[in-house]
């Protein structure tokens, strides 16, 4: 999952989750500083299929120092061969 800065595939990501359904690999949550790609576009140019989820809409004017979810969320997904 990639959160970029805006709701366009061209800007920067600022934040992401990785988690890999062959278990090739384990990801834990802050064991990279850098991001998988610097931009979503980035990610469909390497192979990676997109689903942008639907923003949700934010708490109310007040709530400003809570913690929240990143607006701009999208899913990509590569399809691998395993044996």
């Amino acid at each position: 999952m990639l959160y970029l800065a805006s709701s366009a595939l061209d800007t920067h990501v600022v934040a992401w989750a990785h988690y890999d359904g062959t278990g090739r690999a384990r990801h834990m949550a802050g064991d990279s500083e850098d991001p998988p790609y610097l931009t979503g576009l980035a990610a469909l140019q390497d192979g990676w299929r997109l689903i942008q989820a639907s923003p949700l809409v934010s708490h109310a004017t007040g709530a400003e120092f809570r913690t929240d979810y990143l607006k701009y969320e999208f899913f990509f997904e590569k399809l691998v061969q395993i044996k």
